[in-house]
C-alpha cells in the first residue's frame, strides 16, 4: 500500500508490504510532480522492501542531463534555462569558465545532475567534477572619481537616481527595483527580498532620492543588470557590477 504526505514543503512517498514500511522524499514541493515521481520511486521502494538490489540504469551524460531536464519542469523560467544552458555547454566539450565565481556555478549545476542520476538509480557513479561549488566572495569598492562619474554621467535621470539609492542604501537589487507607493514610510521604505519583508532605513538624502522619484521605479532585473554595464563601460569603469 503507497500513500503521498507532506513533511514540512516537501512530499514524501510511505509503502508498505508484508507488515513493513519505508518511506522516501520525493524532492519535490509540487504536489502534481510528486504524483508524476511516484510510480517510479514506489517501484524502487518495494525492491527495496523484497530485499532485491534495484537495477541501476547506465545512462549517458547527455542522455542524463536530458531526463533531468524533463523531469524538472516545475523549475523557474530563469532556473530551467541557466540548467539547460550550462549542461548544453558542458556536452558540447566547452571549457569551464576562468572566472572562479562561474566556474563555481558551472560545477555545481553540472555535479548536481550527476548527483540527481545516483539518486534516481540512473547512473553507477557521479563523475563529479573537482573544485568549489560555492564561488569567492566578491569585493569591489568605488573610488571616489568613479562615484562622481556615476552619479553625475549616468543617463537617463530616472537609472541614475535608482543608482544612488542602490549605493547608499545597500539594498539589493531586487529589493527595491520595483518600489510600490505605500512601502515608502517616513524615514523608511519595506521592501521584499531573499530574507523576506524587511525595513530599509533611509537618511535625509535617501529620502530626497525616493521624493524626487515619480512615479517610482518599476525596473526589470535584466534591465538593471545590462543598463549598469553598459553606463559603466561608457565612463570607463571596469569591474563595476549592480
Amino acid at each position: 500500500m503507497a500513500s503521498i504526505y507532506k513533511n514540512g514543503d516537501y512530499y514524501y512517498l510511505s509503502v508498505s508490504l508484508d507488515g513493513k514500511r519505508i518511506s522516501k522524499s520525493l524532492g519535490t514541493k509540487d504536489k502534481c510532480v510528486a504524483k508524476e515521481l511516484t510510480p517510479t520511486v514506489e517501484k524502487t521502494i518495494i525492491l527495496e522492501l523484497m530485499g532485491i538490489e534495484p537495477k541501476k540504469v547506465k545512462l549517458s551524460f547527455p542522455e542524463l542531463a536530458e531526463r533531468f531536464l524533463n523531469e524538472n519542469k516545475h523549475w523557474s523560467k530563469s532556473t530551467y534555462a541557466l540548467n539547460e544552458s550550462i549542461l548544453r555547454l558542458h556536452i558540447a566539450g566547452k571549457p569551464l569558465p576562468s572566472n572562479p565565481t562561474s566556474r563555481s556555478v558551472y560545477v555545481r549545476h553540472i555535479n548536481q545532475c550527476w548527483r540527481w542520476g545516483l539518486k534516481h538509480n540512473l547512473v553507477e557513479k557521479a563523475e563529479l567534477l573537482p573544485g568549489p561549488e560555492n564561488g569567492e566572495a566578491r569585493h569591489r569598492t568605488f573610488s571616489p572619481s568613479e562615484l562622481e562619474k556615476m552619479f553625475i554621467l549616468i543617463e537617463p535621470v530616472d537609472f541614475n537616481r535608482f543608482v544612488q539609492l542602490a549605493y547608499y542604501t545597500g539594498a539589493r537589487n531586487g529589493e527595491i527595483r520595483s518600489i510600490q507607493p505605500d512601502n515608502v514610510l517616513d524615514g523608511s521604505i519595506v521592501v521584499f527580498g531573499k530574507t523576506g519583508r524587511r525595513y530599509v532605513k533611509l537618511n535625509s538624502q535617501e529620502q530626497k532620492l525616493i521624493n524626487s522619484q515619480n512615479p517610482l521605479w518599476n525596473y526589470k532585473r535584466d534591465y538593471v543588470t545590462h543598463k549598469f554595464k553598459k553606463e559603466v563601460r561608457r565612463l570607463g569603469i571596469k569591474n563595476a557590477r549592480p
